[in-house]
């Protein structure tokens, strides 16, 4: 630009005007006027900030790598590096194990129940505020996945894929409100139905208000048609509290799940359903109580010597004679 008269005025100005900007802002503090300007070049010049940051940070970080260069810091830097590559390691190791034990239980699971299913891992949660129990797993509509298939891990039932994506899908846990599967009694075979109450027991409705029911007793899913959403035989969950039917058509149980919905991780979406129901299989064995220890029985009392009676074989104290005294003299 020319250095004119008008180039003049037009520094000035802008001079000016920056000035009372910069006035108005402070006077404004958290109210100032200037805010959502501010704002809204921060959303648009950011990612150009990151970009250039990214650019800049490694001439920045050698700079400074040559002003700190001496023996202490380089040794310093160096521990720090290793200590956090250790750290590191140690982490992902652990993460790994923890991961193959779940995928081997799931794998045993799925076997005892003849299902065929598609691995994927939990990768996100429902909204809070949307007051649903939900998850997002890595798995979508290209690797098979359709809406209303169940969805497991090695412990039972997780839920059901209520919306799928290309690469992601999410699926509603067994422990929403809104979730609702047929159940049936371990060994009687009574049907119910089960409702989720979110970090609280697993709400059902057994048809039969007169049938014999325990604390600790065992129920699966009783499945679907066509396998959707439910496949029958997934372990669901154990009674543990039931309210008297007071003469009601149906009784109410509440039932703990196996599945511990706050630390999913990997999970089987199930694309094919078995050939038959596999009832009762998938359930794992109960634990055979150990036996009860035999009481003793009590140590019979020894009855007192009679007076002047001789104490017989061992029972003799040392050096008292056996031989029995004859009268008279040889």
């Amino acid at each position: 630009m020319r250095d004119t008269k008008e180039s003049r005025l037009l520094l000035v100005l802008l001079v000016v005007v920056a000035f009372a900007l910069i006035t108005v802002d402070i006077r404004g503090g958290e109210n100032s006027p200037l805010d959502r300007p501010r704002q809204a070049a921060q959303s648009v010049f950011g990612p150009v900030e990151n970009a250039v940051s990214g650019v800049v940070d490694p001439v920045g970080n050698a700079v400074d790598a040559v002003r700190d260069s001496d023996g202490r810091s380089s040794t310093i830097s160096r521990l720090e590096h290793e200590n956090a590559a250790l750290k590191q390691q140690l982490g992902s190791k652990d993460v790994t194990r923890n991961r193959a034990q779940e995928l081997d239980k799931l794998l045993k699971t799925a076997g005892a129940g003849q299902y065929a299913i598609k691995g994927a891992q939990v990768i996100a949660i429902g909204a809070a505020q949307g007051f649903s129990w939900t998850v997002t797993i890595d798995a979508g509509s290209r690797d098979g996945i359709t809406r209303d298939m169940t969805v497991l891990n090695g412990d039972g039932l997780v839920g059901r894929v209520t919306t799928v994506g290309p690469s992601t899908a999410t699926v509603l846990l067994a422990n929403d409100p809104d979730f609702t599967v047929g159940t049936r009694l371990e060994g009687s075979m009574e049907l119910g139905f089960a409702t989720g109450q979110g970090d609280r027991p697993m709400r059902v409705q057994l048809l039969n208000g007169k049938a014999a029911v325990h604390k600790g007793d065992r129920l699966v899913t009783f499945g679907s048609e066509a396998g959707k959403p439910f496949v029958p035989g997934v372990p669901v969950g154990k009674i543990v509290g039931v309210d008297p039917s007071g003469g009601n058509l149906t009784k109410t149980l509440l039932v703990q799940p196996f599945v511990g919905f706050t630390r999913l991780d990997v999970v089987g979406i199930v694309v094919v359903g078995p050939r038959t129901d596999p009832r009762d299989s998938v359930l794992p064995a109960k634990p055979t109580p150990s036996p009860k220890p035999k009481p003793k029985a009590p140590a019979s009392p020894t009855a007192p010597a009679s007076p002047g009676s001789t104490p017989t074989g061992g029972d003799l104290p040392p050096g008292t004679a056996t031989d029995t005294p004859t009268s008279g003299r040889g």
